[in-house]
């Protein structure tokens, strides 16, 4: 017998005048701990960040990595507000509730692109909010660790969404 666990999602990383939304599933086990969106040490997420911009070096504290975004006018979120889950997985999640996406696009009309970390982003929020317009929809490679595909590869993905 699974237990299931209902987990929460973190409140966005919302820059004044954000022009990309960037939305993953739901933060896995080691994000929760934490209480960092990406928290694993083996995820690719603040890493294709900062290559993105200009830099190699990671920031190590976390209030760093979130100014990164905002000082590129990245917003970050998550699809779901709450779900039930065993372990870390997507495919695991068991009653999603979403997040108020929508409010937060009127709110800050000039976001004009979402990411979606991930194809199981993508495949909840069309669930939920279908095709909304005046914003363009990129799905690219999830940088969770267990998305085994090599981190260049994902880079050069993520390079031709988010630039």
């Amino acid at each position: 017998m699974y237990l299931y666990f209902m987990i929460a999602s973190f409140l966005p990383v919302l820059p004044k005048q954000p022009t990309v939304l960037i939305l993953g599933t739901m933060p896995g086990i080691a994000s929760l701990q934490k209480q960092h969106y990406y928290g694993h040490p083996r995820n690719h997420f603040w890493k294709i960040i900062a290559y993105l911009f200009n830099s190699d070096v990671i920031p190590e504290k976390y209030e760093d990595r979130k100014a990164l975004l905002l000082s590129n006018h990245i917003a970050l979120w998550d699809v779901l507000q709450y779900c039930d889950r065993e372990g870390s997985l997507d495919t695991a999640i068991k009653n999603p509730i979403p997040n108020s996406i929508t409010k937060v696009l009127a709110q800050n009309e000039t976001i004009t692109k979402i990411i979606f970390n991930g194809k199981e982003s993508h495949k909840f929020f069309l669930k939920y909010f279908g095709i909304l317009e005046n914003v363009s929809y990129h799905i690219v490679p999830s940088t969770s660790p267990a998305n085994t595909m090599k981190f260049e590869q994902k880079l050069e993905l993520w390079r031709q969404a988010i630039l």
